[in-house]
This record gives C-alpha cells, structure tokens and sequence, in this order.
C-alpha cells in the first residue's frame, strides 16, 4: 500500500490513500464512499458474465485498510451496497462479524435501499440523510443537500464517481479517479473499482488528487 498522503481540511488531519479512502485523523475515522457492494452480483443474475472476484477484491482492499489505519469508526458516505440483498450481501454479514468492535456508520445513498431490520441484522448505524460530525458534515450527494443557517460546515459527499482527463502526447488521454476539493466541499472517489467515473473539471482555486498507478498526484 502506497504512503498516504496527508492534507489540513478545516484544521484537520486527513491522510488520502490511493485505494480511495481517507482517515481523519482525530476522530480515528476511515471515511469512503460507493462500495457498492452486491453489483457484481446482480450483473451476474442478469446474465452478464461478472468475474466475482471484483467483489472479493474490494472486500479484501477494506480488510487492508483497516489492518492499516486501525480505525475505531468507519463511515460510509452512501452507497455501501448497490440494490437488493444477494449471495454477495450474505458474504458481507460474515465479514462483518469479523469486525464486530468496529463501528460502521452509513449514510445512506440512492442505492441503499435494503430494509432497516437488514441494517440492524448486519450492525450498522444508520442516517437517512447526513450525519455532522464538527467541522464536517458528511452527505451522499452534495447537490440534494442545502441549509438555511449559518455557519456552513465543510462537506464530504460521494455519488458521482469523480474523474479527471489527463492528457498527453498528440490527442491521446487518460481517465483516473479523483478526489476532488471545492472550497465548500470535497468528493471522493468511488471505492469500488468496478465502476465508471464522472470528469470533473476544477476551477482554479479547486484542488484534485488523482490516483495514478496506485500514487496519489496533485494535479492543481
């Protein structure tokens, strides 16, 4: 694994992983967003030839990090799982009871839509809609998210996948994943690799950290 690389956000100490996750510091907090976990699946029940191991994978890259950063708290900014339960879903109650002592907040994202006893069965916290935890406030889509009153606290959303085109030589291009920071709010990158990605295109006074070769590299 790749040294994070650490950054001050609201005079706080986050480190960004190139496996698509932060860990805030003072809070001992392992911070991602669209695991999606179960989509495999689901693609496979539809015919579409899914290698499974995608899934495994993601679950194995989690297990690493939290061996890693030894968080007391994991906090998911929406989109853990994908759709329905399934098979895949089943895997994840047993990774689960592994970690028992860890907390898991989720706040939940348009595709986690599984039933509350489900939630509650697989020990996880739930908030429907965001979850503040000073300085921050932490919400699956920044756009759905607005507030009438002063001060207004740094967000952390997910959803769109975030993306940045690099260009090189002639009219060739690459796209990696990216976090992306605004002055108002920050996106992270989807942790599932099995995903696609939104491009952004960042102001000037915007920061973007892309993950090349598993290497973090600001970009602006």
């Amino acid at each position: 694994m790749q040294t994070p690389i650490s950054i001050i956000q609201n005079g706080q100490h986050l480190w960004l992983s190139s496996e698509r996750c932060i860990y805030w510091e003072e809070e001992k907090t392992l911070i991602l967003s669209d695991l999606h976990f179960g989509k495999t699946g689901h693609f496979r029940k539809a015919g579409i030839a899914v290698p499974q191991n995608l899934y495994k994978d993601d679950l194995h890259r989690l297990i690493q990090l939290i061996q890693h950063f030894q968080p007391d708290n994991l906090l998911i900014v929406g989109d853990l799982f994908h759709s329905e339960a399934n098979k895949e879903l089943d895997l994840f109650k047993r990774w689960r009871n592994d970690f028992e002592k860890l907390s898991i907040q989720l706040v939940k994202g348009n595709h986690d839509i599984l039933t509350n006893d489900w939630y509650k069965d697989a020990n996880l916290t739930i908030h429907p809609q965001t979850l503040s935890i000073h300085p921050f406030l932490f919400t699956h889509d920044v756009t759905q998210t607005s507030f009438n009153q002063p001060p207004v606290p740094y967000i952390f959303s997910g959803h769109i996948h975030p993306g940045i085109r690099i260009n090189g030589g002639g009219r060739q291009s690459l796209r990696f994943a990216c976090f992306y920071f605004s002055k108002e709010y920050a996106v992270l990158p989807a942790f599932s690799r099995f995903t696609g990605t939104y491009l952004v295109e960042p102001k000037p006074s915007e920061t973007v950290f892309a993950i090349i070769d598993n290497t973090i590299v600001q970009l602006q």
